[in-house]
């Protein structure tokens, strides 16, 4: 892999020392280190939230990866591809060139990719006499391959919570019938209880669901849900209970009359 020295943007793009930090992470990837470009690209559309990506800079990512021509992305390869605007516009499906431009910028402020300009800020590559790519100037892909683990951890996490919220969201559903519907039997068949105060609780914090709810604001919910399920039952239990000993007590008075 050419890792090459720190380098600093072609034109009016700033350098930061995030750059600096990314260009000195990569000239130390792991020898012999080998990670499925696609799975890499995969994990990293998975996480895309995480990163702050769209799915215009995924494609635009896509696009840059059809361009290495092995699935192998390797330590000791050259990682630096360098097509033209107009190519990658077309491999990403007609983008514009403005929003090409800005996925481009996301991609790297994102560290997937990093830009390795030329002294004139033109993409190409120089090849030796065996005709061996030699030097090449674009954008370099090697952070891929860097966080190949941590994407394929972000990726993990990413579909964790998503079966955690979706598990969070049935349960909450269930439980919200639940509370209503008891609600609703012991009103109508005149339970003991102050079953007006528990409605309004329940009716507040139906209220208090968002229309597009994060799995923090579920699972809050739920706590409180579940709370109020067990206030009722234990109010119905506890009238089942009172009613039981009233009958057990009317049965011994009745056996005492008849002995």
């Amino acid at each position: 892999m050419q890792s090459g020295n720190v380098t600093t943007p072609f034109g009016r793009r700033p350098m930061t020392l995030a750059l600096v930090r990314r260009q000195i992470a990569t000239a130390e990837i792991k020898p012999g280190k080998v990670a499925d470009k696609w799975k890499v690209f995969r994990d990293a559309s998975e996480a895309r939230e995480l990163l702050g990506l769209q799915d215009r800079s995924l494609a635009v990512l896509d696009a840059l990866l059809s361009f290495y021509p092995d699935n192998e992305l390797r330590q000791d390869a050259q990682l630096v591809v360098f097509p033209s605007n107009a190519q990658l516009a077309l491999r990403a499906h007609g983008i514009a060139g403005a929003t090409l431009r800005r996925h481009l910028a996301l991609l790297v402020e994102a560290g997937l990719i990093m830009r390795k300009d030329s002294a004139n800020g033109k993409r190409y590559a120089r090849k030796d006499r065996t005709g061996e790519i030699e030097t090449a100037f674009g954008f370099d892909i090697s952070p891929l391959l860097l966080r190949s683990e941590e994407l394929a951890g972000m990726a993990q996490q990413v579909a964790a919570d998503r079966a955690a919220f979706r598990r969070a969201k049935e349960n909450l559903t269930i439980c919200r019938r639940d509370v209503r519907k008891l609600i609703t039997a012991a009103i109508e068949e005149g339970a003991s209880g102050d079953w007006k105060a528990i409605e309004e609780i329940y009716i507040g914090l139906v209220s208090r669901i968002p229309r597009s709810p994060s799995l923090s604001n579920v699972a809050s919910i739920l706590d409180e849900m579940e709370l109020l399920q067990r206030e009722a039952v234990s109010i119905l239990e506890m009238q089942q209970k009172d009613e039981n000993i009233s009958t057990n007590a009317a049965q011994n008075e009745r056996h005492i009359q008849n002995s």
